[in-house]
């Protein structure tokens, strides 16, 4: 899903470098009426986590990459204004340490994998999980607020390409959308793996289809 330099044009890398600038000044300052020191290690940890998924990708959609996201992980668990930031640090390390990424691409891949996805799980997780109150309809709802923020995180990129001539859409989003199916089912069972385990081991509440109710309920 990392969009390479030169595959947006002008027009689409400044419009999402200006909505990207715009929603991480945003979620700075709502993090820091949020946070506090106790959650600051939680946040390196998890970016480390989601750097190292990250940095397994293979090429698609003629130079774009796939791979696992971290989005809903990082919403879930550390909430949407937190994962934001967290997200946009690993692309940016990754894009000036390790080439991962254009740098005329940052806003673009920024835009996709940390505003639009997270908003996509944050909505989606938060919707659903009201839906679903009991253990398994909680995994339910972070299986598929996973699954749908790397879809549709992709096929944002499919847009941004075909907007700016790069790759036709109708070529784009089936290579696009085709392999992100597959890794969003892989990015929800891991999802839902790590959340439950976090919070069992009292590492960190989650913060959005919370899973601390099933220690609630059985202390009842």
């Amino acid at each position: 899903m990392h969009i390479p330099d030169g595959f947006l044009d002008t027009k689409t890398w400044i419009t999402t470098a200006v909505l990207s600038a715009g929603a991480l000044g945003y979620s700075v300052k709502k993090s820091r009426e949020e946070l506090d020191e106790k959650q600051v290690p939680k946040l390196g940890i998890m970016a480390a986590f989601i750097f190292a998924a990250q940095m397994i990708n293979f090429p698609i959609a003629g130079g774009t990459s796939g791979h696992l996201l971290g989005a809903a992980l990082a919403t879930v668990l550390l909430g949407p204004w937190n994962a934001a930031l967290i997200i946009s640090t690993v692309l940016v390390i990754q894009c000036f340490g390790f080439q991962d990424g254009g740098i005329t691409a940052l806003g673009g891949n920024i835009f996709n994998m940390a505003v639009v996805g997270v908003i996509v799980a944050f909505i989606s997780c938060k919707i659903l999980s009201s839906l679903f109150k009991n253990a398994a309809g909680r995994n339910i709802s972070i299986f598929i607020a996973s699954w749908l923020s790397v879809f549709v995180a992709a096929t944002m990129a499919s847009f941004e390409l075909a907007v700016s001539g790069t790759v036709p859409f109708s070529v784009a989003f089936p290579a696009m959308a085709g392999w992100h199916t597959l890794i969003g089912i892989g990015e929800g069972l891991i999802t839902v793996v790590v959340v439950n385990t976090v919070t069992r081991m009292g590492f960190v509440d989650a913060k959005i289809a919370s899973v601390r109710g099933q220690r609630d309920e059985r202390n009842l």
